[in-house]
């Protein structure tokens, strides 16, 4: 049976020999993603802006596209539909108009007659003020922040600090450089947006966490190999598993993208990218960064060498008394 082998057995690619360079590269996609960050700032969807939410049940399976168009419009700004469970029941969100609570109530006046030939039921009309959105803004910077501590200490409790170090780097790198992309392209940033940055800095750091674990399965069994050296092995033993979980978790990613509507466009596309350059992170950011933090092998073979004289001396005492007998 032919079996397809993306990437060849027993590779030896010497990734850290550009690592000078890939270093050059993220500290550039860095500058320029916190530059576009404070130069054009995010486009905050209508979960960060505010605006009205109104909920409606139409007369049989609702038809999204035409509601888009004929809301659309209306020059009402950005405006999202989707179902809300049954395919009758509606959810559409408008942001924030500008001027006082007239100009609200004006626009959902317009919407509310646009939409009356295929409306059975107006079920509740909600709006949204931006000190609502201020505190989904600091609650999903709380958020993130809380998870990529949770991860450095993890990876430090696993591992050593040096690990918990590059595994946070790695995340810091991914995080910024999607943020970068949104507020570069004025891509639509919302709640699904930021779930996506949470599901990128757990796939990152699952990526890395493999990689790690060779690097420690390595460091015990080529205790006099480089450091350098040591990495590429741990790099190119877990290459393939890389290759394949980020090869099938885009072809899922792409589906999404492509046929999966406009609600979840956002996410999917936040996704691909993070995928992406969470797989780069993990084989030129946070391995590299091993090599800048003086990682203790000595200390780690001493150790390791003292726990296996100790079962030794434990397993000897044990067959003795076995070979004494009962007194």
């Amino acid at each position: 049976m032919y079996k397809l082998h993306l990437v060849p057995a027993n590779t030896k690619i010497p990734f850290l020999r550009v690592r000078r360079f890939a270093f050059a590269f993220s500290i550039l996609l860095m500058l320029g993603s916190v530059a576009a960050f404070f130069v054009n700032g995010l486009n905050y969807g209508i979960d960060f802006r505010g605006g009205t939410l109104i909920e409606i049940k139409t007369n049989g399976p609702a038809d999204l596209a035409k509601m888009r168009s004929d809301l659309g419009a209306l020059n009402v700004g950005e405006v999202s539909i989707q179902e809300f469970g049954a395919p009758d029941d509606v959810l559409i969100r408008i942001q924030q108009q500008d001027g006082d609570e007239e100009a609200q109530q004006e626009t959902i006046g317009k919407v509310k007659d646009a939409l009356k030939p295929v409306v059975k039921e107006f079920r509740r009309t909600e709006y949204v003020g931006p000190k609502v959105g201020g505190e989904l803004k600091e609650a999903g910077t709380l958020a993130v922040l809380l998870a990529m501590a949770a991860i450095l200490l993890y990876v430090w409790f696993r591992f050593e600090w040096q690990f918990g170090v590059g595994a946070v780097v790695a995340l810091a790198h991914d995080v910024i450089a999607t943020i970068g992309l949104f507020a570069l392209l004025q891509l639509d940033f919302n709640l699904s947006t930021l779930a996506a940055i949470l599901t990128i800095a757990g796939y990152s750091i699952n990526d890395t966490v493999v990689v790690f674990d060779r690097v420690r399965e390595n460091l015990r069994r080529y205790k006099k190999e480089s450091l350098i050296s040591l990495l590429n092995r741990s790099i190119n033993d877990t290459l393939s598993r890389t290759v394949l979980t980020s090869i099938t978790t885009l072809l899922a990613l792409l589906a999404l993208y492509f046929f999966g509507g406009d609600i979840i466009r956002g996410f999917a596309f936040a996704m691909i990218w993070g995928v992406i350059i969470g797989t780069y992170s993990s084989i030129f950011v946070a391995a590299p960064v091993l090599t800048f933090l003086n990682l203790d092998r000595t200390r780690k073979a001493k150790d390791e060498e003292e726990a296996t004289e100790a079962a030794a001396e434990a397993k000897a005492a044990k067959d003795s008394e076995a070979a004494a007998g009962p007194a």
